[in-house]
């Protein structure tokens, strides 16, 4: 595994330890047990895991959920920290890297955020650029249901647009908080957003994300 993969992957699983199996997370819906089945499934079953993009393969999914979530909280923690299975796709570096940092960040911030007494966690200049890079590529994506033009933007002046239209909505903020915005955690993310009112409104109760 690589470096940003890892350490998120490591962390996720002590905040998911130290949170317990019923504590609330930014994911609607979800306790941090559902969380950890969730990561194990995404990781173990991939037969099972294509559910969650393809209605198809959505029933097989809720049974492997099912069944994950069904077993000691102890034994998801160990099967996050341990990592994938050797002959799985995401034991290889370069896709481990590519799939797991952003996956991680995201969802050990949908841990941390949902304790009321979180703080914002200060980003090394390494993984935040990763953090940028990663965004770029997938802004389209991840902004392609946004009801009005999506423009993301570092304190620095760097730019990536995540949609095209009218009215445009500026978002501003650290790439670990535009991720977080992109990835449909809207109210979590501390952002700076600049536009027309009812824009703004609507954008930040749009479906982004994956």
């Amino acid at each position: 595994m690589s470096t940003h993969a890892k350490r998120e992957r490591l962390l996720l699983a002590d905040l998911l330890e130290a949170a317990g199996p019923t504590a609330p997370t930014l994911c609607q819906g979800w306790s941090t047990r559902d969380l950890a089945a969730h990561v194990v499934v995404r990781e173990r079953r991939p037969d099972a895991a294509g559910g969650l993009l393809l209605g198809v393969l959505k029933e097989r999914l809720e049974r492997a959920m099912a069944e994950y979530t069904a077993k000691p909280y102890e034994e998801l923690i160990q099967l996050i920290r341990t990592g994938p299975p050797k002959l799985s796709v995401y034991a290889l570096k370069p896709i481990d890297e590519a799939a797991n940092a952003v996956e991680f960040y995201v969802h050990a911030e949908d841990v941390r955020r949902a304790q009321p007494d979180w703080a914002p966690r200060v980003l090394d200049p390494v993984f935040s650029d990763a953090l940028w890079m990663r965004l770029e590529r997938l802004a389209r994506l991840t902004g392609r249901r946004s009801p009005v033009g999506l423009v993301l933007r570092r304190p620095d002046g760097q730019t990536a647009v995540a949609h095209k239209g009218t009215p445009v909505v500026t978002v501003t903020g650290e790439p670990g908080e535009l991720t977080l915005f992109c990835f449909g955690r809207q109210d979590s993310a501390e952002v700076a957003l600049d536009g027309p009112k009812e824009a703004i409104g609507r954008l930040t109760t749009a479906k982004l994300g994956i």
